[in-house]
């Protein structure tokens, strides 16, 4: 059914949720295709980045066109910066009213996983809901995975909720963690549905490296942060929403969070739900979480499905439209806490590209959360490469979050508050508290070479650290004098 060079919008927000049995056979179609002589790739769209079953199989078929607004996939990854797949980065929260303006092109298809089909066309998702909601809105035609490793007893566990289009759109009527908006279901014609695929295949898992001294004290330092804060009077006593970015920092960063003396019981507004979350609460260490997926391993996927009836009160999912909406972000006061790549002495943060050229995953949510949180949290281990490359640097090789978003850098040796700090003093307190000690003092030559002016930076040597990385295979021991 699905034909050279259409447009596909898949479900799926990491791996959870992603559609397992249609991408595989669109893959194997395009080699047959390939194979025959004839062209076969297709616009690939999807709620952010997906599994092995989708991304991955599609990359090594040759079988996308175009890839956004976000991907993790190292097969695609390569694609994407040999030149072969086009990929445009984009906020998350913007993708769904792109798709509904039509300025991503003609969506022919949508494609979702559901843990359950009515025959009035009543889907219910399975384990995230990501930009469904708009792909089944706005694709021409529908084919559903009917996963039976998902209970149907899912229904209720979603706020399925679309807004307006401007000039006729309404506030989003969210004003506490766990509020309902919505219905629990996606609610499509059932004349548009083209094929019903059953399936009984779980979710990929989602595999965390295990908590490190580096992630920890990361950790702990955000802790200590918050704690302090929150002694101050700056933020309440109980707190704000907390939203924390995926990965393997973000994961053991939150549990350490949550067992914090200074860290009162708290609540979650964020993109996705990892392991650590859902101990938390059922620790009782988080009251509650609102996110858009569940993208958590296996024994703790099935942990949740054993214990709904309980945590459907304390636990919604949500399309990415909502969680990352600037407008409910602002209205509940985030702790946005997101993970750099590099972050440079004026807190400028790229979150996506290797030296400046090379596509890592993308902007994400990051920004959705940074622009708009009553505070902006970035961290990173302050070396990498195994201490060749330093994460703090003079000026980052891309810029994704400029220094106006960036409210606080924290790495494992420390914690540099940029709020009310002129450039001099930022790039003194990110030096200091922020840098590895065997870069701090090439960060301060580098900042010497520029007394004068606002700004501490030299043109002739502000990507120096990076071009002797390229040519020697280490960031230390710049001549600055060259």
């Amino acid at each position: 059914m699905i034909e050279d060079r259409q447009t596909v919008g898949f479900s799926g927000f990491t791996a959870a949720g992603t559609t397992k049995t249609i991408p595989g056979a669109i893959a194997t179609k395009a080699a047959r295709e390939h194979q025959a002589g004839r062209p076969f790739k297709i616009g690939v769209i999807t709620g952010a980045s997906t599994g092995q079953s989708l991304d991955g199989e599609l990359a090594r078929a040759n079988a996308v066109l175009f890839r956004t607004p976000y991907q993790a996939n190292p097969d695609l990854r390569r694609m994407i910066n040999a030149g072969e797949t086009r990929y445009f980065d984009m906020h998350l929260s913007t993708l769904p009213g792109a798709v509904r303006m039509g300025s991503l092109g003609p969506l022919h298809w949508a494609v979702i996983e559901a843990g359950d089909i009515t025959a009035d066309g009543r889907i219910t998702l399975t384990t995230s809901v990501g930009a469904s909601p708009t792909f089944c809105k706005k694709a021409g035609r529908i084919l559903v995975e009917l996963n039976r490793a998902h209970p149907a007893a899912l229904r209720g566990l979603h706020d399925i909720y679309e807004p307006a289009d401007p000039p006729h759109r309404r506030e989003i009527p969210i004003y506490s963690v766990l509020d309902r908006v919505g219905s629990p279901c996606v609610h499509v014609d059932p004349a548009k549905i083209a094929g019903i695929v059953e399936t009984n295949l779980p979710d990929e898992p989602t595999i965390l490296a295990p908590r490190s001294a580096v992630t920890d004290s990361i950790g702990g330092h955000i802790a200590e942060f918050l704690a302090a804060e929150r002694k101050s009077g700056r933020i309440p006593d109980s707190l704000l929403p907390i939203e924390v970015g995926g990965g393997n920092i973000a994961n053991a960063m939150l549990a350490v969070m949550g067992r914090h003396p200074g860290i009162p019981v708290f609540e979650v507004y964020a993109e996705v739900i990892q392991d650590s979350a859902v101990r938390l609460l059922e620790e009782g260490r988080i009251r509650a979480l609102s996110a858009v997926s569940l993208s958590v391993g296996s024994d703790t996927l099935k942990n949740i499905y054993a214990n709904l009836p309980d945590l459907k009160g304390r636990m919604v999912l949500r399309p990415q439209e909502i969680s990352n909406s600037p407008e409910v972000i602002r209205r509940l006061g985030l702790v946005a806490i997101n993970t750099a790549v590099e972050v440079d002495i004026n807190g400028n943060v790229n979150s996506s590209h290797v030296l400046g050229q090379s596509m890592l995953n993308g902007i994400g949510g990051s920004g959705d959360f940074t622009r708009n949180a009553a505070v902006s949290i970035f961290v990173c281990p302050s070396t990498a490469g195994d201490g060749t490359i330093s994460s703090i640097v003079p000026m980052v090789s891309h810029t994704d979050h400029n220094e106006h978003s960036v409210g606080v850098v924290v790495t494992e040796h420390g914690t540099a508050d940029l709020r009310g700090k002129d450039p001099r003093e930022r790039a003194d307190v990110i030096i200091n508290n922020c840098a590895h000690p065997d870069f701090r003092e090439d960060l301060r030559r580098y900042c010497s070479l520029s007394p004068g002016g606002h700004m501490p930076q030299s043109l002739r040597s502000a990507f120096k650290m990076h071009l002797q990385f390229m040519e020697t295979g280490t960031m230390r021991g710049v001549d600055w004098s060259r």
